[in-house]
């Protein structure tokens, strides 16, 4: 039997738009793009990292979010403190299924949610004595090797110097000690805390040990954050080839690890968004390039791989690699290829944050399903269109509030990895150093990219097209099953997962397979919409009365 006719792209644009006051529309059309490429194959511009209308239900998050939730929340061995109320330190806690390793010396904070619990006496008279005794008292009890005091909204409003503190506390306790101006309501979306969360990091902790790991190939990996134990599928690929990981920002991570994540050789982004700011500065400070990498789906981690191999440019790590490679193809294929017989051309929806729209991609076409509409939370333009647009992109007044970091060459520290000449020959070579394509250039021709996608268009989308899955975060995922789709949570993996590196892909491709496949979703109806349902009537009955 045949599918239904898809309706027409153009038209199901206009259909979004369509329900919004003249203003609205007009601000939501540049946001809601058809992907139709140049001839020269350029991608078609969109508008990105602007504030979301006012009374639109969207997916974002906060500044606090993205900085602590996001960055710093897999470190295991920091104390991480919220200052604020506690419905915000709410988020201090373990919400986003980061794993961790506590290694030799058992340290693992992430369980715990420390809060300095603000009042109302703090919010009139400041809170920086609570903050001063919270610190306190996290020392006493757990003698961690680092601090970090991360701002609410609130702290922001009073004027709080988290800073100041967290100085005059390093001094007394002889730790590192810092803090993030992150309050909530700084810039437009949780890419904020990001670049805060890297400015910190850069300026703290980074660069303060400069003895390497042992190994003859040392990579940092970043915009990685172990959800549903990532990162340790990606670490045993790693070791097998004979890669030494330094550091990972931040999944399983440690404070020591950070450290010293500038005496590597190479760093690899994985998402862009949340890690390229300390990227660049590593660059420039301490002459570490970076390559754009994706280890998710079996392609593309064969293909990461394959270009960390060549910038190392030693034939045995690439005889390694591509032996590596060939056994763990061997293992996914037949379930690659069983799965695929049972889902291809079942269409696939993906709205959410950092690479993840971007990188899942990849997973679903490896089984034959296809990415009919896909869009970021909090994405800027070069993380659709690629970073050739980052000279076009005008600075507005959010992006002010964020510091922008000088950064020289350190005077002793500065080694260039590789010179002018040997880069300059792997990019002629094909090597992205330094370089995002962006998501559009992978996507196919016709299809919808929408950046902050708005409740009202996620509904729109599956009544128009009913696919077979639509991917999103925990806010969205309950509504769009009531609506008889399945929901994969993306940020934390439900309770799935491991789904990076080529073990990861199989346990992806399982789970959908037993979502897309479940006859449960054409049972679901609500009571309104059953045909025997009787009507209801009502009467409106004068009484001649003049009362209420």
């Amino acid at each position: 039997m045949s599918s239904p006719k898809k309706p027409d792209i153009e038209t199901v644009r206009e259909d979004l738009l369509r329900k919004y006051p003249t203003k609205v529309a007009r601000k939501r059309a540049g946001q809601i793009v058809i992907n139709r490429k140049t001839e020269e194959g350029v991608p078609p511009e969109i508008k990105a990292n602007i504030r979301t209308v006012p009374g639109i239900i969207t997916q974002r998050g906060c500044c606090y979010a993205g900085c602590k939730g996001v960055v710093l929340g897999p470190t295991r061995d920091i104390v991480n403190i919220t200052h604020g109320p506690i419905g915000c330190g709410f988020y201090s806690w373990l919400t986003r299924r980061n794993q961790t390793d506590p290694g030799p010396d058992g340290e693992n904070f992430m369980t715990y949610c420390f809060s300095t619990d603000m009042q109302d006496e703090q919010i009139i008279f400041g809170g920086e004595k609570k903050l001063a005794a919270a610190i306190q008292e996290a020392y006493d009890l757990f003698h961690p090797k680092a601090i970090a005091v991360f701002s609410t909204c609130p702290v922001g409003l009073i004027g709080d110097d988290v800073h100041q503190v967290c100085k005059s506390m390093q001094e007394k306790l002889n730790i590192n000690c810092f803090g993030f101006s992150c309050e909530g309501y700084k810039g437009v979306s949780q890419s904020a805390g990001h670049h805060i969360a890297n400015n910190q990091l850069f300026k703290h902790v980074i660069g303060r040990n400069d003895t390497p790991p042992e190994g003859k190939y040392k990579i940092t990996l970043m915009g990685e954050y172990n959800i549903g134990g990532d990162a340790f599928v990606i670490e045993e690929l790693l070791d097998k080839c004979g890669i030494t990981l330094v550091s990972t920002f931040s999944g399983n991570s440690t404070i020591s690890a950070f450290e010293r994540a500038h005496t590597a050789d190479l760093n690899c982004v994985m998402c862009h968004r949340s890690i390229n700011y300390v990227a660049d500065m590593i660059e420039k400070k301490y002459g570490v390039p970076w390559i754009k990498v994706n280890f998710i789906g079996t392609e593309s981690t064969a293909k990461s791989l394959r270009k960390i191999a060549e910038y190392f440019g030693d034939p045995k790590l690439s005889e390694q690699v591509e032996t590596v490679i060939a056994e763990e193809i061997e293992a996914t294929e037949p379930i690659r290829q069983e799965i695929h017989e049972r889902c291809q051309d079942k269409l696939a929806m993906l709205f959410v944050g950092g690479s993840r729209a971007h990188h899942y991609q990849d997973l679903f076409a490896e089984i034959g399903m296809k990415t009919l509409a896909a869009g970021y939370e909090f994405a800027h333009r070069d993380d659709y269109e690629g970073r050739r647009v980052l000279p076009s992109i005008t600075i507005d007044a959010d992006s002010r509030n964020i510091e922008e970091l000088a950064v020289e060459a350190d005077p002793d520290k500065y080694s260039p990895r590789k010179s002018e000449q040997e880069l300059a020959d792997l990019i002629q070579n094909g090597m992205p150093v330094k370089g995002y394509e962006g998501m559009m250039s992978q996507m196919e021709e016709e299809t919808l990219v929408i950046d902050d996608i708005s409740h009202w268009e996620s509904e729109r989308l599956i009544e128009l097209y009913k696919p077979a899955v639509f991917c999103a975060g925990i806010k969205e995922k309950y509504a769009i099953q009531k609506m008889c789709v399945p929901s994969k949570q993306l940020h934390s993996y439900d309770y799935g997962g491991p789904y990076a590196g080529f073990a990861g892909a199989v346990n992806f491709w399982r789970d959908i397979d037993r979502m897309v496949g479940a006859r449960v979703w054409t049972y679901i109806q609500a009571p309104w919409q059953k045909q025997d349902y009787p009507a209801l009537e009502a009467e409106l009955v004068h009484t001649g009365s003049s009362e209420c």
